[in-house]
């Protein structure tokens, strides 16, 4: 008794304290990545899912949302409206993410290409501007040719966003006077340019004033 008196509470607390760790707790019945087992019959400690099991956020119920695919083709339409925040948003992501090699033009002169990397096409061909909406979705997505996927770097709604923007860029660089809306006046005629439009590292070649009599459009 006089031994127990003798223990100070906090060395009480100490004994109890260490008397709760066990080796069990290292030691716990659990397999390591990969490793062999001997319960199933084709060893493999690691066991696919469930059938018909979804993870916790990845139902994917919208196919369109998730693929811009109706059926085996691109669809061409956003899945939500194309507000001013989901372009600015769409812009902020597409000069993160897509100008080092398109540019911020959309031309296709970034600057990872002036330094030696393949050049991608201009947004600005006749092909890539009639591209459905689904088209620019599935390249991002899935990768295309030498561009590799984007998916693990953008999330859904941003691939959108900036495929949102990437059709107003089209816009931009190709409107002609009957995209203007009724009641709205351009301030001066636009420039007309020979060749391609410049980058933010080359600038455009003005056409002469014979070129520019003749009437052509801006490209």
């Amino acid at each position: 008794m006089r031994t127990l008196q003798k223990i100070s509470p906090l060395g009480l607390l100490a004994v109890l304290a260490l008397a709760g760790c066990r080796q069990d707790m290292h030691d716990q019945p659990r397999f390591k990545p990969l490793a062999k087992s001997d319960f199933y019959s084709d060893l493999r400690s690691a066991r696919a899912p469930v059938d018909d099991t979804v993870a916790r956020g990845q139902l994917h119920e919208d196919t369109y949302f998730y693929t811009g695919k109706v059926g085996n083709n691109p669809g061409d339409y956003l899945p939500f409206a194309a507000s001013e925040d989901v372009l600015a948003r769409g812009r902020e992501r597409f000069n993160i993410y897509c100008s080092p090699c398109h540019s911020r033009l959309g031309d296709g002169n970034g600057v990872i290409v002036q330094r030696g990397y393949r050049r991608p096409p201009s947004y600005h061909t006749e092909r890539l501007r009639k591209a459905p909406l689904g088209y620019f979705f599935d390249v991002m997505t899935n990768g295309f040719g030498a561009m590799p996927d984007y998916a693990a770097q953008i999330s859904t709604r941003d691939r959108w966003s900036i495929v949102a923007y990437i059709r107003a860029l089209q816009l931009s660089q190709n409107a002609s006077a009957q995209d203007i809306p009724a009641g709205q006046q351009v301030p001066s005629p636009a420039p007309v340019f020979r060749g391609d439009p410049g980058s933010g590292a080359t600038l455009p070649e003005a056409a002469s004033g014979a070129d520019a009599g003749k009437g052509e459009e801006p490209k």
